[in-house]
């Protein structure tokens, strides 16, 4: 199956997509786009290299030109947060922005998603929302089969994606929670968030004590994109063999460095293929309003990251 097809592309098709900085890795296109073309629209997915300070203006640009909405990666998800009209209730708790709808407001006077608007609406504004942070705990659930409440997570970075996720962990009632992460000043502020905000978990800067045994590590972190990254952890502060569970959210490589160790030290590992997967259902569900179909996802992300003849970007 194409995953775009130029011949079918007119003066009604719809566009949605991803911005970020770097873009070449990612693997949305790949499974959007026959998801889309399965359920019978006329829309096409693309992906974006946009600079942090071009955000904003291509945002605008974008919804003027009509588009469907666009989901955001990596650098733009905190950014975004400042540039959207609306923030939905699904982004408020994270501070944090990965899927963008563009809506106008209808002759009724609602707001409508923008493609669902009979004439061209001239008062637009674009909404954003978080799919990232119920993907994370839902892969973690199905594919790890590990319930999180009550558990012991270290968490490894606390960019975007470390703080949305210490945080989700947080209110998924985890009983210890440890930050790790180069800037420890980062890891003392979402310690301070969560404090704030799920008063009864245990919130720690640092690795876990010597010899201690927990329950989750996730790698929140970018190392192991790249061959030549180094790992994403201390070796000398904690030991893998001390951890259960191992969740990488880099999802290509298949197995990274950080995923190999772990699963050489005994731990139950899974990458963030699923993470990756479940976001983009639940954008797909914010822009269409229908059921998508999830299956037919799954198989054209597999298929495309993990054929024999994809090159790593």
């Amino acid at each position: 199956m194409k995953l775009l097809d130029f011949n079918r592309i007119g003066a009604r098709t719809r566009y949605c997509g991803v911005l970020g900085h770097p873009i070449g890795h990612s693997g949305s296109p790949a499974m959007h786009n026959p998801a889309m073309m399965a359920m019978g629209l006329d829309w096409n997915y693309l992906a974006f290299d946009v600079l942090p300070e071009n955000l904003a203006d291509v945002l605008r640009g974008a919804m003027w030109m009509g588009f469907v909405g666009l989901n955001l990666t990596v650098p733009h998800k905190l950014l975004a947060c400042d540039l959207v009209d609306h923030l939905d209730v699904s982004a408020q708790p994270w501070g944090a922005v990965n899927t963008i709808r563009f809506e106008g407001l209808d002759a009724d006077g609602h707001w409508k998603p923008l493609w669902k608007c009979r004439d061209s609406p001239t008062q637009r504004r674009m909404t954003g929302f978080n799919t990232d942070a119920n993907a994370v705990i839902r892969a973690i659930r199905e594919e790890l089969e590990l319930p999180v409440s009550g558990n012991s997570v270290l968490v490894l970075g606390a960019g975007g994606a470390g703080r949305v996720a210490s945080l989700k962990l947080a209110s998924e009632s985890v009983s210890k929670l440890f930050l790790v992460n180069r800037t420890q000043s980062r890891c003392e502020t979402i310690r301070q968030e969560i404090q704030q905000q799920f008063p009864t978990v245990e919130v720690m800067v640092g690795y876990p004590p010597a010899h201690q045994k927990i329950d989750l590590v996730v790698n929140a972190t970018s190392l192991g994109l790249r061959s030549d990254d180094d790992l994403p952890w201390d070796k000398t502060q904690f030991q893998l063999n001390n951890a259960a569970n191992a969740y990488d959210m880099i999802y290509q490589p298949a197995e990274t460095p950080f995923l190999k160790a772990a699963r050489e030290a005994g731990c139950r590992t899974s990458n963030g293929l699923g993470m990756l997967l479940y976001q983009g259902v639940a954008a797909l569900e914010i822009w269409t309003e229908r059921h998508v179909p999830t299956a037919t996802m799954r198989e054209a992300l597999m298929s495309h990251i993990y054929r024999p003849s994809h090159p790593h970007s």
